[in-house]
């Protein structure tokens, strides 16, 4: 069953749950900064076991009675564009419904069927058919580069270009193409919004700085701007844990795009699919999972649980922390200081003690975790 907390989903698994073979993403927790669908995106998680905390990064604001959607409506009407990019299939199904809200959908419609329509992927191209339009390109990428590229190649100097912006204007791609010779029209169907609650997206980023999360799935670059923005001054932190130990799986490269930016290393499907974005986190999440054989025992760490001999146990955040510590360096002793440094913020050395029994009681492993008089614990090598 779920159990339904501000911004987070809890996944409580059952012991039937766990022997299914498709919760091969028990023991892990995502984030999900996706708004739209984030329903769909959840349940595609959950099924597969895992943990799933919901933080909108951005909500979409339709923006049908808008003068600038009108006048770039009507100067595709005056001025009929050569041809026409098609970035999203909300936009562009958006675009239509706003049009014939006005009695101009039939003249759109009649002038876009004379353009060169460029649809950036298969949202884009299907709305398009969905219109009884027929796209002449798409990328294979989805990227913006590729489609400036291929317009530029094909030539533009003199030609009018509409774009149906995707949530916000790109002017670097704007004067890309104005520099090579076209007229550019933006038409701007939508914009993105901070959340309504923004509390949600404040908890991720501390969960990502304190790694509490395994991953973090993107579905727009504009999402990834805002959980930036959410962190305020202190980016370092969470992009440190993007870099090391938190996986970003982004929908596509146009996503990943501000993130590589940052020299932060993005997973992403080879098509931009939310199940396959799903997929790529079920491949990626397990090759990055510590293990280890402990006095003939094999113990698997993921992000809020062990895997011991097979069977997922979960574990608080504390013991968590300390079981990550040691195992870091099987052998190793670490003192209760360097415990403390592990555990979540506002803890003292007792509660590295209570961690340490709750980590022995959940492993049920003898001699586990040893006690090394003194100067602290350790897992033996």
């Amino acid at each position: 069953m779920t159990d339904r907390t501000p911004g987070a989903r809890r996944l409580v698994l059952t012991a039937a749950a766990l022997a299914e073979p498709t919760a091969t993403l028990s023991g892990y927790t995502v984030g999900v900064t996706s708004d739209r669908r984030q329903d769909e995106l959840a349940g595609l998680l959950e099924h597969r076991g895992a943990r799933v905390v919901l933080a909108p990064a951005l909500r979409i604001v339709p923006i049908s009675d808008d003068a600038e959607l009108r006048a770039a409506t009507r100067a595709c009407l005056d001025t009929p564009p050569d041809i026409v990019l098609v970035n999203t299939g909300i936009g562009m199904r958006g675009w239509l419904e706003a049009a014939d809200g006005w009695g101009l959908g039939e003249p759109l419609r009649a002038v876009l069927s004379r353009a060169y329509l460029v649809a950036r992927g298969p949202k884009a191209r299907a709305a398009v058919q969905a219109a009884g339009l027929r796209e002449r390109w798409t990328p294979d990428g989805e990227g913006y580069e590729e489609v400036v590229d291929h317009l530029t190649a094909r030539g533009v100097a003199g030609r009018t270009v509409a774009t149906q912006l995707h949530g916000e204007s790109q002017p670097e791609y704007t004067a890309a193409l104005e520099a090579a010779g076209a007229r550019v029209i933006e038409v701007p169907v939508y914009r993105w919004a901070p959340p309504a609650d923004p509390a949600p997206l404040h908890r991720l980023v501390d969960l990502i700085t304190n790694r509490l999360v395994d991953a973090v799935t993107f579905t727009s670059a504009a999402a990834v701007q805002a959980l930036l923005r959410a962190a305020g001054s202190a980016t370092e932190p969470p992009l440190d844990a993007l870099r090391t130990d938190v996986l970003a799986a982004c929908v596509g490269p146009v996503t990943a795009a501000p993130l590589r930016r940052l020299d932060v290393p993005v997973s992403t499907p080879s098509r931009a699919r939310l199940s396959a974005l799903v997929r790529t986190l079920i491949d990626e999440l397990p090759r990055r999972a510590v293990s280890l054989q402990v006095n003939g025992h094999s113990i698997t760490l993921r992000g809020h649980a062990a895997v011991v001999d097979g069977e997922l146990r979960p574990l608080a955040p504390g013991p968590m922390a300390v079981l990550r510590a040691l195992a870091r360096s099987p052998g190793r002793v670490l003192s209760r200081a360097a415990l403390l440094q592990a555990l979540p913020r506002n803890a003292d050395e007792h509660a590295v003690e209570m961690a340490v029994a709750r980590l022995r009681a959940a492993l049920a492993i003898p001699g586990a975790i040893q006690t090394v008089v003194k100067r602290g614990y350790r897992i033996p090598a």
